[in-house]
């Protein structure tokens, strides 16, 4: 795979093209997390990049915190706590209503980072507490193909390559485009895990995945067990 990512402004280590994430809407995120959490209760957002989902939140009274590795991205973020730390290394002290992963942190590549990932999820929450992850179940795996995308504002997203280059380990690469001369790509890999293999994941740090909040199964609640 070439460079993780390119396009204009900063990019940070995983290929994440800051200035196009200030561009991109939140979506149906924010309110997914509302959902689970306490009206007022408390939020770690684990990734929370520039602040897409932060700011929703903190805008509907939550208490929010938000972790990123990227000073860049967390350069954006207003209204909540920030931290700067890699996730899988964070050990704040503190429980919370809700937990959050998302970006679908938990498909990477890297077994050990995934057990991290989930560790860091697990030591954060509070007792009844809700841990969030939103990841790419297997069946969407299978349905990538170049082309796809969507559009999202002035905004558009689009597969340009994806390849198998092992069983269940794709590579691939979204080019974002803003208007006719703002041109980002953003390489990555994903590992396709099954239910029953994200549950396992899950069990071994002591949650129990719970329900699929999602009609496309992207986001998901797990409790601890």
């Amino acid at each position: 795979m070439s460079e993780p990512g390119t396009g204009p402004g900063p990019i940070t280590p995983d290929g994440s093209p800051v200035d196009f994430y200030t561009l991109l809407g939140p979506g149906a995120d924010p309110e997914i997390v509302a959902q689970v959490t306490p009206p007022g209760g408390s939020v770690l957002e684990l990734g929370a990049g520039v602040g897409r989902v932060t700011h929703p939140l903190v805008d509907r009274g939550f208490q929010v915190v938000a972790v990123d590795e990227s000073p860049e991205m967390l350069a954006h973020i207003r209204g909540a706590r920030t931290v700067h730390a890699r996730v899988q290394e964070l050990r704040l002290g503190e429980r919370f209503d809700t937990v959050v992963l998302a970006s679908q942190l938990v498909n990477t590549a890297h077994d050990q980072t995934r057990r991290e990932l989930v560790a860091a999820c697990a030591r954060h929450v509070r007792p009844g507490g809700t841990v969030l992850i939103q990841w790419m179940p297997a069946e969407a795996h299978d349905r990538w193909h170049v082309g796809m995308g969507r559009q999202d504002g002035d905004l558009t997203i689009t597969m340009a390559a994806v390849e198998e280059v092992s069983p269940g380990l794709f590579e691939a690469t979204m080019r974002y485009t803003h208007g006719e001369d703002r041109v980002w790509t953003q390489s990555f890999t994903s590992r396709r895990l099954t239910d029953g293999e994200l549950a396992a994941e899950l069990a071994t740090e002591g949650l129990r995945l719970d329900r699929f909040l999602t009609e496309d199964r992207t986001w998901l609640a797990a409790t601890p067990s």
